[in-house]
């Protein structure tokens, strides 16, 4: 079995897969400083959990973009599985070129995303992560990564109206019946959805005409797709466990190069 980690900036996600099938799956807030044995304590949990022993694991693999929790968290891993982890980063091999001004500037959780669809979906194809930050990554026919584009997050967005305007209550994120709204609470989440969506749609819009590609898959991933999936024409699949795939795909060109 092979345990695969996204350490996101809101939330990090781990899978267990087993024969190709991701059988196990949590989710955790990154942002609480923990020590390494809290790290393990945490995922010893979740094992205990489902019944899982931890020395089940024969490999683990992490991408992270949060690398001041790195140190202590690979430290639990450590303790907990007696593994070494393999971190996406330098010196790793993806399988997939950055044809960006700076690939080292581009972050492993937009590369997971990147290798997933393209080696489960094809190409060319563009890649939504509805995170923190919303991320679109352009991927070639040829399986490079060749552009990018980052927006604030929905969350961030919500976030920024309610803390900046004194008479404005804090909402969820849901889209109402009409965008014509009667009330503050719903005039909100008409214009955080509503704008969202057409944000997104231009977004994706122009990136197809850029490309000259105006039948691209369009693939989506992230806590709020789901939504976006369901409220918008732009975006052909949604695999909320695309990141997790993407790792698994990356572990396997290492193991194999390894050997």
């Amino acid at each position: 079995m092979i345990l695969v980690i996204d350490v996101g900036n809101t939330n990090t996600e781990l899978g267990v897969i087993d024969m190709e099938k991701i059988v196990y799956s949590w989710r955790f807030v990154t942002k609480t400083p923990r020590t390494s044995d809290e790290y393990a304590s945490l995922l010893s949990g979740f094992c205990r959990n489902e019944d899982l022993n931890p020395k089940e694991v024969n490999s683990v693999i992490v991408s992270s973009v949060v690398p001041n929790i790195m140190y202590s968290f690979n430290n639990g891993l450590r303790k907990l599985l007696g593994k070494e982890p393999m971190e996406v980063g330098p010196g790793i091999k993806t399988g997939m070129p950055i044809l960006t001004s700076d690939p080292a500037d581009v972050g492993a959780d937009r590369i997971i995303d990147a290798v997933g669809a393209y080696n489960i979906y094809g190409g060319p194809c563009i890649v939504i992560d509805f995170g923190t930050a919303t991320t679109y990554d352009y991927v070639t026919k040829e399986g490079a990564l060749a552009a990018k584009v980052t927006a604030p997050g929905i969350q961030i967005c919500a976030e920024a109206l309610f803390r900046n305007a004194a008479q404005l209550p804090s909402v969820a994120i849901e889209k109402p019946p009409s965008i014509l709204a009667k009330d503050t609470v719903t005039s909100m989440q008409s214009g955080i959805v509503y704008g969202y969506i057409g944000q997104l749609e231009y977004t994706v819009n122009r990136m197809k005409e850029e490309i000259d590609e105006p039948d691209i898959k369009v693939i989506a991933t992230g806590g709020y797709g789901r939504m976006f999936t369901e409220e918008s024409r732009v975006i052909d699949v949604y695999d909320p466990q695309l990141s997790l795939k993407g790792l698994k795909i990356i572990h396997d060109k290492n193991i194999r190069r390894r050997r």
